[in-house]
């Protein structure tokens, strides 16, 4: 990739800026640690500058954590398009779950199965959605069990099927999980726990599954309005959107801690699908907006997608950066390359004197 003079000056100026600050910073503690531990009061430090000091901390601390993303993260980085496996024989694209080996599982409106994707997008196998008395069953959204499952909410027939692949039948066989009134976002807890987002209930249902495929220790999160996905965060809790509001954050005791909205000051037009990347960072879709944002842990939303997309549904995210989005209005999925793996150790700081090459890296 080629590097402009100005993009070499930028570079420079943004490290050696991060570079004064973190040995401005050390020298400070260095000299103030010993001087308030061995010593009594704090001179002339006043309450007022160790306040004004922290708030300009905070701001910078922000300010940080907003570079680092921006340097992270892309936008707009289209990689690919994936057209819907069923053409237009059914309705458009809907739920999909990304595996961690990079295995894509998708449903479609109307499309009696699950089709599986390998990492190139096309398909190498499909999964009937039929019963083992011949009944076929429409699927709406797909997980993956924590044991390998294939894992859909069914909104007619109210409940949630699994499939065993390890059933007695060749083929395997579909197994009725629950009856739940409007299931429609499934997704599967670190701990395995099964996550369904029940739309007319304005409920999340949660509930373990023993090895007879029966349900254990079910109860569920109430007050929502209009639940439609559901996602797990991967160091415990899950992330809930809700039709027209907001994006419902809860801990791994299942007690609400805050909102996307009040957390980040942002606003939703329709938040759709979401996903949570091995990072904790949430990913959202709104439908409304026609985007995709993220939301990470520390720094201000960033807008991964802010154009190309007619109605996005749901998102699913790859460790190696790769993010799908469902488009029901082009039926298709598309495919963003959305962070980076930065070409450095995270555990090596800089030396006293780092110098700057061309392309503006700390040698």
């Amino acid at each position: 990739m080629d590097y402009t003079l100005e993009d070499t000056q930028r570079k420079e100026k943004l490290l050696k800026t991060v570079y004064t600050l973190q040995v401005k910073s050390d020298s400070t503690f260095q000299k103030a640690s010993p001087l308030l531990t061995n010593h009594p009061g704090m001179g002339m430090v006043t309450d007022h500058q160790v306040h004004q000091l922290m708030e300009k901390a905070r701001v910078i601390c922000h300010d940080l954590d907003n570079i680092k993303n921006h340097l992270y993260y892309r936008q707009d980085d289209l990689v690919r398009r994936i057209s819907n496996p069923n053409r237009n024989h059914y309705g458009a694209v809907g739920g999909i779950h990304c595996s961690p080996d990079g295995v894509v599982y998708i449903t479609t409106e109307n499309a009696p199965r699950v089709d599986i994707l390998n990492r190139s997008g096309q398909v190498f196998r499909s999964i009937p959605c039929v019963e083992w008395k011949k009944e076929v069953f429409l699927p709406e959204d797909v997980a993956i069990t924590r044991t390998g499952m294939v894992a859909v909410t069914d909104m007619l027939n109210g409940t949630v099927h699994v499939f065993n692949d390890r059933s007695k039948f060749s083929k395997g066989e579909w197994l009725r999980i629950g009856k739940f009134r409007s299931p429609r976002g499934i997704a599967v807890e670190a701990s395995g726990r099964i996550l369904v987002a029940d739309y007319t209930e304005g409920k999340v249902h949660i509930f373990a599954l023993d090895h007879a495929f029966k349900m254990q220790n079910a109860h569920s999160v109430s007050n929502l309005s209009g639940p439609r996905y559901v996602c797990n965060i991967p160091d415990g809790g899950f992330a809930v959107s809700e039709e027209c509001g907001d994006v419902k954050l809860f801990d791994s005791s299942h007690k609400l801690v805050s909102s996307v909205s009040s957390k980040y000051g942002h606003r939703f037009g329709n938040p759709t699908g979401i996903c949570a990347d091995k990072e904790d960072n949430i990913i959202v879709a709104d439908e409304q907006r026609q985007k995709v944002h993220l939301f990470p842990r520390n720094g201000s939303p960033i807008c991964l997608v802010s154009k190309g997309l007619l109605r996005p549904t749901g998102v699913a995210c790859a460790t190696d950066g790769s993010l799908f989005v469902t488009d029901s209005g082009d039926n298709d999925v598309k495919v963003f390359k959305y962070r980076v793996r930065p070409h450095y150790h995270p555990d090596v700081i800089p030396g006293d004197n780092p110098s700057y090459s061309p392309r503006g890296k700390a040698g």
